[in-house]
């Protein structure tokens, strides 16, 4: 059987694990690169994204060459990620074909950051839209989804794993806390606070240099064989979800356990149902005040460190939680 996957080709994102995994699966599929379709000289793209609500300079040319390739490749699927840039009128078109249009929405539509009015038009003519936060379930079907489904997120097991560090890379990457991920505003207080109480902490990611609290902090964009060492050279893996996305999971959920990290939580009623209750896997917090006690505990309790972070090791990779499993769900093997 044929698949066709709409997504971003990177190594780290979602359409690209997905036609890993789907040639593991012995299906025939093929991946088109949605970057394409904002491709423009940087003017056009500029007043698109900003005049024209984050509208794909391409997206017309785009869908098309995407219908295109549903008649010469005739898969029995299309699976796209994210807000993709295929338009109403080819996904109807795709559908009069008899190809089954899915969405693995990864992002929320409604955040503002993202909000695109021309993505709405599309939702609809999908035939099932899978998504990894419960706060778009009602929204969705509110647009006229026809089958709405909750999915998390998961992980890659090629590249997220336990790294073995030598003992001059356990020098570089020792630290109290490490946290990977962007400086969203309602994250600043968290890690301000953490630096505050004296934390050695170690921080990744976009945007923390535009802080004034967190600026001297900033070691900058962690890749895949960085985020591993400093996941296995930390005491504590703090894990944030995205607030702006409602979301109750998020990549890191999966990702610092399969590499084994010990992972301080935020907790929400994904979390409770991924890990369990309090202290079997992972430790959770609400506030600022119950991270930093969590925090200090945890840097306390050696061995207790070491039990969590191998608890959710195992319980993730011995689970269901692969982005083959994922696709797996999703196309219904």
């Amino acid at each position: 059987m044929k698949l066709l996957i709409i997504g971003l080709s990177n190594i780290t994102h979602l359409g690209e694990a997905f036609f890993k995994v789907a040639k593991n699966l012995n299906l025939e599929s093929k991946l088109i690169n949605s970057s394409l379709a904002y491709q423009a000289p940087k003017l056009i793209k500029q007043i698109n994204w900003h005049l024209r609500e984050k509208y794909p300079s391409r997206l017309n040319s785009f869908s098309q060459n995407v219908l295109q390739k549903c008649i010469d490749f005739q898969p029995y699927w299309i699976l796209t990620t994210g807000i993709a840039p295929v338009n109403a009128q080819v996904l109807q078109k795709i559908g009069d074909l008899g190809i089954k249009r899915i969405n693995f929405l990864t992002d929320d539509p409604w955040n503002r950051a993202h909000y695109p009015p021309w993505f709405f038009k599309c939702l609809s003519h999908y035939d099932v839209i899978f998504t990894p936060r419960r706060g778009n379930i009602n929204d969705l079907t509110e647009m006229g989804c026809k089958d709405v489904r909750y999915l998390s997120f998961g992980y890659d097991p090629d590249l997220f794993y336990p790294e073995i560090l030598t003992s001059i890379e356990q020098q570089k990457y020792q630290a109290d806390v490490v946290f990977a991920g962007g400086a969203d505003n309602d994250r600043v207080p968290y890690i301000n606070a953490l630096i505050k109480s004296g934390i050695n902490l170690a921080l990744y990611g976009s945007y923390w240099e535009k802080y004034p609290e967190t600026k001297a902090y900033n070691l900058g964009h962690a890749d895949i064989p960085t985020l591993r060492s400093a996941i296995v050279g930390a005491k504590i893996s703090l894990c944030l979800v995205r607030r702006a996305n409602r979301d109750g999971n998020c990549m890191r959920t999966f990702e610092v356990p399969a590499i084994g990290g010990c992972m301080l939580t935020e907790d929400t009623q994904e979390h409770r149902e991924i890990f369990g209750k309090e202290g079997d896997a992972v430790l959770y917090f609400k506030t600022i005040s119950e991270m930093l006690e969590k925090t200090r505990w945890l840097l306390d309790h050696d061995q207790e460190r070491q039990r969590l972070a191998k608890n959710a090791h195992l319980l993730i990779t011995q689970g269901h939680y692969t982005y083959g499993d994922r696709l797996k769900t999703m196309l219904e093997l």
